[in-house]
């Protein structure tokens, strides 16, 4: 049996009947029958078990896409057996986020002096560090539609002031949020505030219409910020497991006196917090 016909065989056998809304009876094998999943993806029984024995030739990126329905296979699984079935990944199927896990909230706080945030694919900001807030933006002050980086570059006044250069930031982040769009397959999930930047950022039309495509891995970030002066930072985005929707970046201070700087707006910001607490006699 070839190593298709085998990962079909052994998720068919993982699968339980009653999830798929069949009675719960005795049955000589566990999981589902081939005629059972064959008849969910609309494919010859005879078909199938071909398939599953090796004989069935080379099935169609849509006969999988079937085949990964009517199993409800995960992201992960559908991907594997795109991989057996054709030798490469299948078209990108894009999810809106759902949040992110406590684990996941955990990672980012452990940064305690160096920025971190993660944003979807669609560059919506969705988790951020205390160093992220007292460096960059209070995310939790902006509603949940307005946590977009692209629409802050272009609509939020104090987050272009802060840019050394503007209009080279503006650059880079339209071009890199093209090709991550690209690559989600979630044109149609942003095209409303594609509308929107164009309507009220000629600067932004005009960078989107350059159909700059640019890579968001690392690099290095200048910040002018209002207490604490320039920051220099180095930035790195990373995957984030099991969730290739997400990308988690992290800035680092680049010398001992950004480090400092950065500890200092943290440690002014905890002072305030500690203040408003003793005033409300909240304090423990």
């Amino acid at each position: 049996m070839n190593a298709l016909g085998n990962y079909l065989k052994d998720r068919r056998a993982k699968l339980d009947p009653t999830a798929f809304g069949l009675p719960p009876t005795r049955r000589r094998t566990p999981g589902l029958r081939r005629e059972e999943v064959a008849q969910r993806a609309n494919v010859s029984a005879t078909w199938y078990t071909w398939l599953e024995q090796g004989r069935g030739g080379s099935p169609s990126a849509d006969v999988l896409d079937r085949i990964a329905r009517a199993m409800m296979l995960t992201d992960v699984e559908r991907e594997h057996l795109f991989l057996l079935g054709l030798g490469r990944p299948p078209e990108v199927r894009y999810h809106a986020p759902e949040g992110i896990t406590p684990r996941l909230q955990r990672v980012l706080d452990i940064f305690d002096h160096s920025p971190a945030f993660i944003r979807t694919a669609t560059w919506d900001v969705i988790a951020w560090n205390e160093a992220a807030t007292a460096v960059m933006t209070d995310y939790s002050k902006l509603p949940d539609g307005q946590r977009n980086v692209l629409r802050m570059i272009f609509r939020d006044q104090h987050v272009r002031a802060a840019q050394s250069n503007w209009e080279s930031v503006a650059r880079y982040v339209v071009a890199s949020f093209r090709a991550d769009v690209a690559r989600a397959g979630a044109a149609r999930n942003v095209q409303s505030l594609i509308d929107e930047l164009c309507a009220t950022s000629p600067e932004f039309a005009m960078m989107w219409r350059d159909n700059d495509v640019q890579g968001h891995g690392d690099g290095l970030k200048v910040l002018h910020h209002p207490i604490a002066g320039p920051l220099t930072m180095e930035f790195s985005g990373f995957a984030v497991d099991g969730r290739p929707d997400l990308t988690m970046v992290i800035y680092n201070p680049v010398t001992q006196a950004d480090a400092d700087k950065i500890r200092s707006l943290l440690n002014s910001r905890r002072r305030g917090f500690t203040s408003v607490e003793n005033a409300d006699g909240e304090s423990t």
